[in-house]
């Protein structure tokens, strides 16, 4: 039986850079779905990149609380476990695997670390036991439209 998952597909775009000033640097996707198709949160989940490489990642999902409140832009934020290298202008396919918890603003960068650092953590631990071989068909889609796929 196939796991479910959502997907999302679309270029990845020059951010503000905080991620990479945080130690975490992401790959972006901007959302269509400004109003929460899926809710915010983060997840554990895997990337591929345009060559078919499968990437396993940290994924948030959001507005990004901490620093932009709830105006902040809507989206998908990727941080690629063990991967370093430029990604602007490549088109990723994203799985969201697992829940890891939901979006919170926190009270300083520090803080925030911290939780990223959990975050990693229990991405790795899950993709570990969910490999990329059992990914669902992500089928076609819009770029920036999160689907539900799998089971």
């Amino acid at each position: 039986m196939t796991a479910e998952y959502f997907v999302v597909r679309g270029q990845v775009e020059k951010g503000d850079q905080r991620g990479r000033e945080l130690g975490f640097p992401t790959a972006n996707i901007a959302l269509r779905d400004q109003d929460g198709q899926v809710g915010d949160g983060v997840w554990a989940g895997w990337a591929e990149r345009a060559d078919g490489t499968r990437i396993a990642a940290a994924v948030s999902v959001g507005r990004r609380p901490t620093y932009y409140g709830a105006d902040g832009y809507r989206l998908v934020e990727a941080h690629l476990l063990d991967f370093t290298g430029d990604l602007y202008g490549e088109v990723l396919t994203v799985w969201l695997g697992s829940h890891l918890r939901e979006q919170e603003a926190y009270p300083s960068s520090e803080a925030l670390i911290v939780a990223l650092d959990k975050d990693i953590a229990d991405a790795a631990k899950w993709a570990a036991d969910n490999p990329a071989d059992d990914l669902p068909d992500p089928g076609d889609a819009e770029d920036g439209v999160v689907r539900r796929v799998g089971a």
